[in-house]
């Protein structure tokens, strides 16, 4: 069950339950990037990840929501938690309506930045992140789905 806060600590991995749930928050202001931060913290704890695994997707979640504010012209990201007791799972999905992404390519490169940043938000997230899978087409907007998790034997 979610708070109206965000994430709640019922039926987290340690109670022995498996525990699905999933969130949406809109991207339209900077406070929104913040809301999005905790909530994935809030998630990745229900599913008992590590301060490591915790700090790696919440980056992660900070540079995607921040790319989708900023080049995407906002949109929203669907925070889920869903699995078993002995694999549990984060996914995050970003989706904007922005102009998309014209060279992929370009864009996961390291450096590579249209906005005059230091071009490492993609490309960070895609290495901080256990899966990665981007989709964009230009015109029509952009899709990023991010996932981490934990096994228990």
């Amino acid at each position: 069950m979610r708070s109206k806060e965000g994430w709640s600590e019922e039926g987290s991995p340690e109670e022995g339950r498996g525990h699905n749930s999933a969130e949406t928050i809109p991207i339209r202001t900077g406070a929104d990037v913040s809301r999005v931060r905790r909530s994935v913290a809030a998630a990745m704890a229900i599913i008992g990840a590590s301060r490591i695994e915790t700090t790696r997707m919440v980056t992660a979640a900070s540079e995607l929501a921040r790319n989708t504010l900023d080049y995407g012209g906002g949109g929203e990201v669907l925070i889920a938690v869903v699995g078993r007791m002995t694999r549990r799972k984060v996914e995050l999905v970003f989706t904007d309506r922005g102009p998309g992404i014209s060279d992929m390519s370009k864009a996961l490169t390291d450096g590579y930045s249209t906005g005059g940043g230091l071009g490492l938000g993609l490309s960070g997230a895609r290495r901080l992140c256990k899966e990665f899978e981007i989709r964009s087409v230009p015109g029509e907007g952009t899709v990023v789905k991010v996932a981490s998790w934990t096994e228990r034997p």
